[in-house]
C-alpha cells in the first residue's frame, strides 16, 4: 500500500510515523525546505530561532509519546514545572505539587493580589463547571460565559483573559467559550497533577520533533521530499493522484487555506489570527524569576524566558500591536519589561494567518472517510490551534487510513 502525506507540519509528521511503524510505503510532501509547518526552527539574523513561540502542558500526551517513539527524549528537552501565572504588576497563582484537584483548590486559596470572597466564588464556579462535564448548554463567548458566572474581578484580568489569549490566539470578546472550557478540562480540571505542568522547549522547536522524526522516517523507510508543493490532488478510479503520481491513499495536512486549494469540498475555517514572536536579546546573565510572564497594563501579553538572555515576548490575536513597525514595537516591550540592563538586539517573526479564529460555533471539517482524510489542528474540533491537536488529528487519519486499506491488521495496544 503506498499512501501520502501532504503536509510536513507536526499533524503531517504524526500521520507519516504511524503510517510507517504499521509497514505503509509512506511518501511525506513538504512545501518548505524543513519539516515542522509552523512549528519549526528558522535562521534569523545568523541565529536559530523558533518561527513562533509555543508551550506545552504535561496534558499533551500523544505529543510526549510521538517524541519518544522517534528517540526525542522530553525529559531531556522540555522544562517540566507546575504551572505559574505570574505578571508584571503582582499578581501570581502557583499550583503545588499536590495531587489534583487540591493543587488547583491550594493555588486559588493563595493567589496574590485577590480578595478571598472572590476567591471562594471562582472556586465554587470552577467546581460547578466542572460538575456540568465543561459542557456549555449553548457556545458563547468567553467574555459573555464569564460576565454570566460573576467573573468580573481581578482574577478575570490577571487569570482568565490571559489564558484564553495564550490557548485560544483569540481575545475573550471573539473566542469560543466551550474551546475554552474544553482547555480547563484537561489542565487545571484534570484529576492528574501532571497534566498541569508548564513545559517549556529548552531546544529549538526543531530538535522537538520535526528533525528527530524525519531521521526515524527516513531510517525505516519513508520517503521526504521537501521544497515540493502539491498542486494537485485527484481521484482516479481506485486511486488518488497527488502531483499526476498514483497512490492508495492520502491524507491531507495543510494549512486551511491550502487544503481547500488541493480539495475544493473541504469545509475550512476563514477567519485567522496573526501572532508576533519578538526576541529581545539582553546580557547573558539577565533572567526571569519564573521563565513564563504575563505581562498586563500594556502592549504585551506573555514573556517567555529562552535562557542566555534571551526574551521571547508573544502577541496573539488581532490588537493595537499589529499598528507598530518591528523597531517600535521592540522598543514598546522593552519598556514594559523594565528589565534592569541593556537591550543588545531585537528579531520580530510575524505569522499572519497563525491559527484560525477560534469562535464559537466554528464549524470544523469531518476527517472524510476512505481514501482521502484531512488532518490538521484546525480539523480536531475538541481543541483550539494546539500542538497537540495536530498530532491527535494526525494520529487519527493515519489510523482512518489504515483501518479502510488493513482492516484485518493487527493493533497496538
Amino acid at each position: 500500500m503506498r499512501v501520502a502525506v501532504i503536509g510536513g507540519g507536526w499533524s503531517g509528521i504524526a500521520a507519516a510515523v504511524e503510517l510507517t511503524a504499521a509497514g505503509v510505503d509512506t511518501t511525506l510532501f513538504e512545501a518548505g525546505r524543513i519539516l515542522g509547518g509552523r512549528a519549526r526552527s528558522v535562521q534569523l539574523e545568523g541565529r536559530e530561532l523558533d518561527n513562533g513561540q509555543h508551550i506545552l502542558l504535561g496534558a499533551y500526551r500523544d505529543t510526549l509519546a510521538l517524541m519518544r517513539r522517534v528517540g526525542a527524549d522530553p525529559d531531556l528537552l522540555l522544562d517540566r514545572r507546575p504551572l505559574q501565572v505570574v505578571d508584571n504588576a503582582g499578581f501570581r497563582l502557583s499550583l503545588p505539587r499536590l495531587p489534583a484537584p487540591l493543587n488547583v483548590a491550594w493555588s486559588l486559596l493563595a493567589a496574590h493580589g485577590v480578595g478571598l470572597g472572590e476567591k471562594l466564588r471562582t472556586a465554587w464556579w470552577m467546581e460547578c463547571v466542572k460538575r456540568r462535564g465543561f459542557r456549555l448548554p449553548h457556545d458563547i463567548t468567553v467574555a459573555e460565559w464569564l460576565d454570566a458566572a460573576g467573573q468580573t474581578g481581578v482574577l478575570r484580568n490577571r487569570l482568565w483573559n490571559p489564558l484564553c489569549l495564550a490557548a485560544l490566539n483569540t481575545p475573550v470578546e471573539r473566542a469560543s467559550a466551550q474551546l475554552f472550557a474544553n482547555v480547563l478540562r484537561d489542565s487545571l480540571g484534570s484529576s492528574h497533577r501532571e497534566d498541569t505542568d508548564l513545559l517549556l522547549p529548552r531546544v529549538p522547536l526543531g530538535q522537538l520533533l520535526p528533525e528527530p522524526a524525519g531521521r526515524w522516517l527516513t531510517a525505516h523507510g519513508a520517503t521526504i521530499r521537501l521544497r515540493h508543493r502539491v498542486r494537485s490532488l485527484a481521484s482516479e478510479a481506485d486511486t488518488l493522484r497527488v502531483d499526476g503520481t498514483s497512490f492508495d491513499a492520502a491524507v491531507l495536512a495543510v494549512a486551511p487555506q491550502h487544503a481547500a486549494a488541493l480539495w475544493p469540498d473541504t469545509p475550512v475555517p476563514q477567519d485567522f489570527e496573526p501572532i508576533a514572536t519578538v526576541y529581545l536579546q539582553y546580557p547573558p546573565d539577565t533572567q526571569l524569576s519564573f521563565p513564563l510572564r504575563s505581562l498586563s497594563g500594556g502592549l504585551g501579553q506573555w514573556v517567555v524566558d529562552r535562557g542566555n538572555g534571551l526574551l521571547a515576548c508573544i502577541l496573539s490575536g488581532h490588537g493595537d500591536w499589529e499598528m507598530y513597525d518591528d523597531a517600535a514595537l521592540s522598543r514598546v516591550l522593552d519598556r514594559e519589561l523594565q528589565i534592569d540592563a541593556p537591550l543588545l538586539g531585537a528579531s520580530v517573526i510575524r505569522e499572519k494567518r497563525a491559527t484560525f479564529s477560534a469562535t464559537p460555533g466554528l464549524h470544523r471539517p469531518d476527517p472524510q472517510s476512505g481514501r482521502l482524510q484531512i488532518a490538521g489542528d484546525y480539523s480536531w474540533s475538541d481543541y483550539p490551534a494546539t500542538l497537540e491537536g495536530a498530532i491527535r488529528s494526525g494520529l487519527r487519519a493515519a489510523n482512518a487510513t489504515l483501518d479502510y486499506h488493513l482492516p484485518n491488521r493487527p493493533r497496538q495496544t
